[in-house]
């Protein structure tokens, strides 16, 4: 089985945004050091608890600190952007990193209503309804032959880079069937988000799978899924070093006010409601988590149940107080007990 990592730059009580990008450099080395397949970062925004909010350039940043992990994106929100400035980015970072850089496209907007707007500069939800269109114009706009853009007086050659030597590999990503149907209808690579809800995942796998259109990218059907995952010495010590994250993902959907991701003693210490509660143990239920052998066991089952040879994983192991605020040594140790086990 094929590991990779998703990160989201969690940004904990302890840390500023500078400590929490420092432990997000220690654990993409380790990634790369542990023969991880890739590492990818997501886009979201306005979120006091992450720190991700710009994949392009912090891709950047980590491509000059490692020297084999694929890395990439969990992905760009294609509304948020111009089609052209996203081909751009990307296309250089391939000439920066080449054979190395995926560029996995979302259409939700990462952000809540109001900074979706200014994203936007003030624009309609037209970027929305344009999405399938604007996937095919960065995919040619990547490409070495560019696109032609037909003017009134004669075309019009757009290229993102001006001798491209390759490409970015282009990943479809979503949590819905409507990402699974445009995916199988354009032929894309897809990963399904199943770290963010676990609802519709076999569902809409088996729908991209059985109505696939071979293309250019992908000649087959491609996918892998997203999980969320602590693992330690000891269950206790996983199950703890995860409840943060579960009591934002429950405090997120039940519409309360979002901080920093809290410290273990923190989260232990917190009160919850009952349908916090229930929350929780529905994430809890979803995730990997344990000891080295157990969460191995439960990688290998959810590869097997969903027939997929690679798994990107969400550390999302907190820290206790007294760590040093620039590492991560959970979410590390965590990359490290499960490349013991399976690479």
């Amino acid at each position: 089985m094929r590991l990779s990592v998703l990160d989201l730059v969690p940004v904990r009580t302890d840390q500023s945004t500078a400590d929490a990008l420092a432990a997000t450099v220690r654990l993409a080395q380790t990634a790369d050091r542990l023969g991880f397949t890739r590492y990818w970062v997501a886009e979201h925004h306005n979120m006091p608890s992450v720190g991700a909010t710009s994949p392009p350039v912090l891709l950047a940043y980590l491509a000059a600190q490692t020297s084999r992990v694929r890395l990439g994106s969990g992905g760009v929100m294609l509304p948020n952007h111009a089609p052209l400035a996203v081909a751009e980015q990307f296309a250089l970072l391939e000439a920066a990193a080449p054979g190395r850089i995926d560029l996995g496209i979302g259409r939700a907007p990462g952000s809540d209503p109001v900074t979706s707007v200014m994203l936007r500069s003030g624009r309609g939800d037209e970027d929305i309804a344009n999405f399938p269109d604007y996937l095919d114009h960065v995919r040619a706009m990547m490409s070495s032959r560019g696109v032609q853009v037909q003017l009134r007086d004669g075309d019009y050659l757009l290229k993102a880079t001006p001798a491209a030597a390759g490409e970015p590999r282009l990943w479809l990503l979503g949590s819905s069937m409507y990402s699974a149907r445009l995916a199988a209808a354009k032929g894309l690579p897809y990963v399904f988000a199943h770290h963010f809800s676990g609802q519709g995942t076999e569902e809409a796998l088996a729908y991209y799978r059985e109505n696939f259109t071979p293309s250019e990218v992908c000649a087959a059907p491609t996918t892998f899924l997203t999980v969320n995952a602590s693992v330690a010495e000891t269950r206790d010590e996983a199950t703890a070093l995860m409840l943060p994250n579960l009591q934002m993902m429950a405090r997120l959907r039940t519409g309360r006010p979002l901080g920093a991701v809290d410290l273990v003693e923190d989260a232990q210490a917190a009160a919850v409601s009952d349908s916090e509660q229930r929350i929780i143990d529905s994430g809890l239920r979803r995730a990997v988590v344990g000891t080295p052998a157990e969460a191995a066991e439960q990688l290998a089952a959810l590869a097997e149940h969903f027939a997929v040879d690679e798994v990107m994983i969400n550390p999302v192991a907190s820290a206790h107080r007294g760590t040093d605020p620039a590492t991560a040594p959970g979410r590390e140790r965590t990359c490290e007990l499960l490349a013991k086990e399976l690479l």
